[in-house]
């Protein structure tokens, strides 16, 4: 039995929180609302409920799940090293619609999926999701959809498509532009644009201060 709560109305959204957090800590999904589309998150270091959330989208490991995180400062204990061009991107697009892939510190008790060693991180510009990162720590996030059907643009259209698997919906209205973050990989010599999405192969290049390869 999954509950869906209205993160309009303050006393909604702190109780939708409290179970969100409570959800995450326990090892289950919840769904959340982001600067992008809805997407559908757990602890980033349960690899239980990796799977399980895998499993609600019906996909497999070949397809990493990315990683939210509520602050700056937090990546600095998920990477290896935080390159000068990290920084950069990150100070100039976080809270926002840019992803940076990154080699993950060796240490780390997780399993994303088959990423070779890397992860994905953003961290993203909505309150609902900064919240409760902030609360429980880095999620693996996904979006909130079956694979091969529209990512949700709603918390019902997410409920629509995932159902019951989820326990916990926090529905923050209607999602911005339907726009997928941009993934920039600094894991070799030179920056790469994986994605093109929310920020723009101009606007990177310009933090940069080079003219940044886009991935064919």
């Amino acid at each position: 039995m999954s509950t869906v709560y209205d993160c309009s109305e303050p006393g909604n959204r702190a109780a939708g929180l409290a179970a969100a957090a409570g959800a995450v800590r326990s090892g289950r999904l919840v769904v959340l609302p982001t600067d992008t589309v809805y997407g559908l998150g757990c602890d980033a270091f349960d690899a239980e409920a990796v799977r399980s959330l895998l499993d609600a989208k019906g996909r497999g490991p070949d397809m990493p799940v990315p990683v939210l995180v509520g602050s700056w400062t937090t990546i600095d204990g998920l990477v290896l090293s935080v390159p000068r061009q990290a920084r950069a991107l990150i100070e100039a697009f976080w809270p926002g619609g840019l992803s940076l892939v990154l080699p993950h510190a060796p240490s780390l008790a997780w399993d994303l999926g088959q990423t070779r060693g890397t992860v994905m991180l953003r961290m993203p510009l909505h309150p609902v999701a900064l919240e409760l990162l902030r609360d429980v720590g880095p999620m693996a996030v996904s979006s909130a959809n079956r694979t091969g059907h529209a990512p949700a643009s709603s918390a019902q259209e997410a409920r629509d498509q995932l159902g019951d698997a989820v326990p916990v919906y926090l529905d923050g209205g209607l999602s911005g532009e339907n726009v997928a973050s941009t993934i920039v990989d600094l894991t070799g010599p030179d920056a790469l644009i994986l994605r093109e999405g929310a920020v723009t192969k101009e606007d990177v290049n310009e933090v940069l201060g080079i003219e940044v390869e886009v991935a064919r």
